[in-house]
């Protein structure tokens, strides 16, 4: 038996009588979730579902205006595909990290209106300090959560706030200077957002990134303080969904057909947290799909095209309401079958309670019969008594021998 610190066990010895699955969560620490692999079974299930109404709304699509998936129409869709998705893993980053960043819609629409007044002075000038004061703002807004310890949807929506007072210092919609268009490589950025998605979630599906990912969760008292390196894992993804917010708001921007109006932007907020729940991510941080987030998206984003093409008039915020409501859902499966098996439920042989086991699922060795012991003393033959030991020698008279029985 081997030990990598004093007093734990690294290998187990095969007369153990201990299931090699209950023996690799043992020293799992409990104040960081439930011990074991989160199972990914409902993803793969859920992402299917996904994968089968793509689908279908991409033939619909295609009948009511084929050229929405050919062309000029096509770019635009992937663009605005895009800017949705990097919107979402904006929204969805924040929130398996268990500290959601709802000023994600407000920075867009900030971004977007910055763009719009900038963009005549080129692409890098106008996008470099946007990024700067995104991380600075991000930042900020780190610091309140991780030292304050806050909820990240209160300190959250303070900065959001803050951004809509900018936004409302523009009374009328601004037209987009300069000449960026990013049909031209929109299948560039397609692909990039695409492999952001899908290799993040790869990357998130590994136990123990998982685990790292999802250490600001509250597990009891939600108060408490989860660590340092809790907080730097939150921080970090406060400060990154703030910047991801803003690329999403120069595409937003720069892909529209008209000027940028200055709306409170509270609408892609909720659209993105809805999307990426609806995608597999759950509300309370740590669990989520595989590419769920690439499914959902362009779910999302074929919809709208459709209804546009359908001539209804839908608000982003009944689209948003109605992908929340569905992403809570979602959520509760996740939170019900994504859960770790328990290590009663991987042991492979059960002890019936009572019977040596306890609830943790360790085993106790039944004990053996005990056998007869041997008497103290060996049992003496009994010889009757000689004629000398009668009672007539005895110093007085017995009842038992008087002559009256």
């Amino acid at each position: 038996m081997g030990y990598d610190e004093p007093g734990r066990s690294t290998t187990a010895e095969p007369s153990s009588g201990v299931p090699a699955a209950v023996l690799e969560n043992v020293f799992d620490d409990p104040a960081h979730g439930e011990p074991g692999r989160d199972r990914v079974g409902v993803h793969v299930v859920w992402e299917l579902i996904l994968l089968v109404a793509l689908v279908t709304l991409a033939v619909l699509l295609w009948r009511r205006d084929p050229a929405a998936l050919r062309g000029d129409g096509l770019r635009t869709l992937l663009v605005d595909m895009v800017a949705l998705g990097l919107l979402t893993l904006a929204a969805g980053l924040s929130l398996r990290t268990a500290a959601v960043n709802l000023a994600v819609g407000p920075v867009a629409v900030a971004a977007g209106l910055h763009f719009a007044e900038q963009g005549d002075r080129g692409v890098a000038a106008a996008t470099v300090p946007a990024l700067l004061v995104a991380a600075l703002g991000g930042l900020a807004l780190a610091l309140a959560v991780v030292v304050l310890h806050v909820p990240g949807w209160a300190a959250s929506l303070a900065g959001a706030a803050g951004v809509i007072v900018y936004i409302e210092r523009r009374a009328e919609p601004v037209l987009v200077q300069g000449e960026y268009d990013p049909h031209r490589t929109a299948w560039y950025l397609f692909a990039g957002f695409a492999a952001a998605a899908v290799f993040g979630g790869l990357f998130g599906a590994i136990r123990s990134v998982r685990r790292l990912v999802g250490r600001f969760r509250p597990v009891a008292d939600p108060a408490r303080r989860r660590g340092v390196l809790a907080g730097f894992v939150a921080g970090g993804a406060l400060v990154g969904s703030t910047v991801l917010a803003v690329l999403a708001g120069i595409l937003i921007a720069a892909n529209g057909s008209g000027p940028v109006a200055p709306t409170s932007g509270l609408d892609w907020t909720v659209l993105a947290v809805g999307v990426a729940m609806l995608a597999g991510t759950s509300a309370y941080g740590r669990r989520g799909g595989i590419v769920g987030t690439l499914l959902a998206v362009c779910l999302a984003a074929v919809f709208l095209s459709w209804s546009s093409a359908q001539d209804w008039t839908i608000s982003r915020w009944a689209t948003g309401g109605v992908v929340l409501a569905g992403g809570l859902v979602v959520t509760r499966l996740v939170e019900a079958f994504g859960r770790p098996r328990s290590a009663r439920e991987e042991t492979t042989e059960p002890t019936p309670a009572g019977d040596g086991a306890i609830s943790s699922g360790w085993t106790l060795p039944r004990p053996t019969p005990v056998e007869s012991w041997p008497p103290v003393m060996p049992t003496q033959p009994t010889e009757p008594p000689a004629q000398w030991e009668g009672p007539r020698w005895e110093p007085g008279p017995s009842r038992w021998d008087t002559g009256d029985r």
